[in-house]
C-alpha cells in the first residue's frame, strides 16, 4: 500500500467515525426532507446529497428496465443519450461548471443505468417469476430522470470545492457511499452500478 492510499484509508476512518458521531445540520435537514428514504435518513457525510441523488437514478434504472424488458427494446439508446449528454453540457455551462468534467460524470450515471439494466435482464430471464408484474411508461420516468439531471448538476456545483481536495473527497465519497448502500440495501449489482456512477465525483 502506497503513502496516498494509506492516507485516504485513514481519512475515511475518521471521517466515518466523526460523521457517525455528530451528523451535521445538513444532513439532517438532507435526511428529513428526502421522501423515499430509508428510516435511518440519507447517506452520511458532506456528499450525502449528492450521493443519495446517484442511487436514486440507479434506482430509476430499475424502472427503465423494467419498461423496456420482454419488448424487445433495447437497453443501448445512442439518441438518447446524446441528447441527455448534449443537455448536460449546456446546462453545465449556464452553472459555472467544467462542461467536460460534467459530461464525464453523466455519461457514468448512463452507463452505471445500463449495467443495472443488463443485470436484471439476466436475472429476470433466468427467473421469470422474479420479472415485473407491470410495464411502467417511458415518458414519466425520462420526465424523472430530466429533473435529476438539474438537482445532479446543482449538487456538484455545490459540492465542486469539496471534490476538489482529492484525500479528503475520497474519504467523503467513500463514507457516503457506504451508508448510502446500506441505507438502501442495495444488492450486488446495484452497488457495482453506484460504484461506477461515483468514479468520477473526486477530481
Amino acid at each position: 500500500m502506497n503513502l496516498r492510499d494509506s492516507t485516504i484509508r485513514c481519512a475515511v476512518v475518521t471521517a466515518m467515525c466523526g460523521a457517525l458521531a455528530l451528523p451535521t445540520t445538513h444532513q439532517a435537514t438532507a435526511a428529513s426532507a428526502r421522501t423515499s428514504a430509508g428510516p435511518l435518513g440519507a447517506p452520511l457525510g458532506r456528499l450525502g446529497p449528492l450521493t443519495d441523488l446517484v442511487i436514486e437514478r440507479i434506482r430509476v434504472g430499475d424502472d427503465v428496465a423494467a419498461a423496456k424488458f420482454g419488448t424487445g427494446a433495447p437497453i443501448e439508446d445512442p439518441v438518447r443519450e446524446g441528447q441527455v449528454l448534449d443537455q448536460v453540457r449546456a446546462q453545465a455551462g449556464v452553472a459555472g461548471l467544467d462542461p467536460e468534467a460534467a459530461v464525464a460524470f453523466f455519461r457514468d450515471q448512463i452507463t452505471a443505468s445500463k449495467i443495472t439494466q443488463r443485470g436484471l435482464f439476466a436475472r429476470w430471464t433466468a427467473h421469470p417469476g422474479e420479472a415485473p408484474a407491470t410495464r411502467p411508461e417511458l415518458g414519466p420516468i425520462r420526465e424523472r430522470l430530466d429533473r435529476l439531471t438539474r438537482a445532479l448538476l446543482d449538487e456538484l456545483k455545490d459540492t465542486e470545492r469539496r471534490r476538489a481536495e482529492p484525500v479528503g473527497c475520497a474519504a467523503r465519497l467513500a463514507l457516503a457511499g457506504a451508508t448510502g448502500a446500506a441505507l438502501e440495501h442495495l444488492d450486488a449489482l446495484h452497488r457495482r452500478a453506484l460504484r461506477t456512477a461515483t468514479r468520477s465525483v473526486c477530481h
